[in-house]
């Protein structure tokens, strides 16, 4: 397995908050990796670096083996690097079929019938909604539309922050279930999530974050068995 990501010592600011502090991970080629934490820890903002939404002040990040410091977040999109942010941020006022238009800009037309047919096979209830303004889904059915826009631009690498975030238990099965299909279908993914049980029970490495360091790393078996990560993430 390769390595596709690595986070080496980074520190990130707001303004004199020091709130990422020489943060270290990476993701192999084929691997669920998750990062859990309490709110606030630092989570968020660790993937927004990587994305180069927020600018790291030391350290570095490498995508397949190249420094990401000085390429614009959209031409990351176009390497393979796709974010499904936090609150899901879809375009609330176009439709299910333009949203998944608006994340297939980076392919330039070239597969988007086939692209747009698997995430229809992998979301049937977008298939149904396909004509429906978007901000008038549910709020599976926009976390749903903000992973199959992701998926349209074909990622090498799916960031997913807190897609369970304000779903009723049963959703949260749902998307963690898509979660573990698209993994069995090649894709590799870096998980934020709050609800530890089920990001530890899909993953294959995790790390835990606090107050924006990295305390513990592990299997997602070992980091679930961990009596700290239980008593403070698993209510045990």
């Amino acid at each position: 397995m390769g390595q596709i990501l690595k986070v080496d010592n980074i520190n990130v600011y707001y303004g004199a908050i020091h709130a990422i502090k020489g943060v270290s991970l990476e993701v192999n080629e084929g691997e669920i990796v998750t990062l859990i934490g309490a709110n606030g820890a630092g989570k968020s903002t660790t993937l927004k670096a990587i994305s180069n939404l927020l600018h790291p002040k030391t350290g570095s990040i490498e995508f397949f083996g190249e420094k990401l410091a000085h390429i614009p977040p959209h031409k990351i999109v176009e390497k393979g690097l796709a974010h499904v942010p936090e609150g899901r941020r879809i375009f609330l006022q176009m439709t299910v079929q333009e949203n998944l238009e608006m994340g297939a800009y980076t392919q330039g037309g070239k597969t988007f019938n086939e692209d747009i047919d698997g995430v229809f096979k992998q979301f049937p209830r977008l298939l149904e909604r396909r004509k429906q303004i978007a901000g008038t889904l549910s709020g599976g059915e926009q976390q749903m539309l903000a992973m199959g826009r992701a998926l349209m631009s074909r990622p090498k690498l799916l960031m997913l922050d807190e897609p369970s975030m304000g779903l009723a238990p049963i959703l949260v099965e749902q998307i963690f279930d898509i979660i573990k299909e698209l993994h069995k279908n090649g894709t590799t993914i870096l998980l934020v999530e709050q609800n530890a049980q089920m990001a530890l029970s899909v993953a294959d490495r995790a790390y835990v974050m606090e107050t924006g360091r990295i305390t513990l790393s592990g299997t997602g078996a070992e980091l679930a068995q961990s009596d700290s990560v239980r008593k403070a993430y698993l209510g045990g």
